[in-house]
């Protein structure tokens, strides 16, 4: 049995309901929640695909529990927190353009790393470990140095840590904040999953290759850098560098888990064995499939055997 482990939070989703914008419909998720359960559907079923999160004691926790394990998701890696609950979002669409509202301070998620024993217990004997920017970002400074202590204690007892940067600048405390805690998450990870604009936005990388040193010269052993419909840039110590071009896509439907199915499809061809080149064209054409579809979470592409 070989082990997958996402760490993060997942939310209560709150999104307009079709043909009835005046009523919303209740769904739950979350970036790392969304390549967990990509993943899930992508490995064999030879892999235990976990979620690791910290949920409260209510019914909505309860209810997001049952969701998660409902997905084929082990539970085994959820604490309970006496009294926070979990965070909740709202999407609105004005003008076909979707705007968000958050409500995350009594989250139970960003207490994540306030129990280092915990931590060590949960990542112990995994294969690969995933996390991401926002993990890092809705915790307390010294919380995100725990966690990225914690992450280098299972990569040195063996597991693969993958670090997806999705940069949310509203979480940070400040824009030195998040380019710390950034190049703090790569420092721990040996693959490095980050998006070219906003590798623009938080560094002002003129190229491709300047995010690609910057996260080789951290430690990283694998970076892969999304960039929309642009070529994707690759590299890793054993391949050496790699370009691959997603394929076209001519209707997007809803972009929201893009790079979170391709991270999630990158991860899982790694993880059996396919090559940089290979696994990054697998991962181009998930996201292509998962963004002409709405939600984040679209079943429909592997009921009807979509999957490329």
């Amino acid at each position: 049995m070989t082990r997958f482990l996402s760490l993060g939070e997942i939310m209560v989703e709150m999104a307009p309901a079709p043909q009835n914008p005046g009523l919303f419909r209740l769904g739950y998720a979350g970036d790392t929640f969304n390549t967990a359960w990509y993943a899930r559907r992508l490995l064999p079923a030879t892999w235990t695909v976990s979620y690791g999160t910290v949920l409260g004691e209510d019914g909505m926790s309860d209810d997001l529990a049952r969701f998660i394990g409902a997905q084929g998701m082990s539970n085994d890696a959820i604490r309970r927190h006496p009294t926070r609950t979990p965070g909740l979002y709202m999407i609105q669409t004005r003008d076909g353009e979707r705007s968000f509202s958050y409500w995350r301070g009594q989250s139970a998620a960003k207490t994540l790393a306030d129990d280092p024993a915990w931590l060590d217990e949960v990542m112990a004997e995994r294969d690969v470990i995933q996390f991401s920017g926002i993990t890092l970002a809705i915790l307390a400074p010294e919380a995100r140095r725990t966690l990225c202590a914690a992450l280098g204690r299972a990569r040195a007892a063996g597991a693969h840590i993958a670090f997806d940067t999705n940069l949310r600048p509203r979480l940070w405390e400040s824009a030195e904040a998040m380019r710390s805690g950034l190049l703090m998450g790569a420092a721990v990870s040996d693959t490095v999953l980050p998006s070219f604009d906003e590798e623009q936005l938080a560094f002002q990388d003129a190229t491709p290759e300047d995010t690609l040193q910057r996260y080789r010269a951290a430690g990283a052993s694998c970076v892969v850098i999304k960039n929309g419909e642009a070529p994707c840039h690759g590299w890793s110590e054993a391949d050496g560098s790699v370009t691959t071009t997603p394929p076209e896509v001519t209707k997007i439907t809803d972009s929201t888990a893009a790079g979170d199915s391709f991270g999630a499809g990158f991860l899982a061809a790694r993880a059996t064995g396919a090559s940089l080149g290979t696994a990054m064209s697998r991962a181009a054409h998930l996201a292509a499939e998962v963004i002409q579809h709405p939600g984040a979470l679209a079943p429909q592409i592997f009921d009807q055997g979509e999957t490329p």
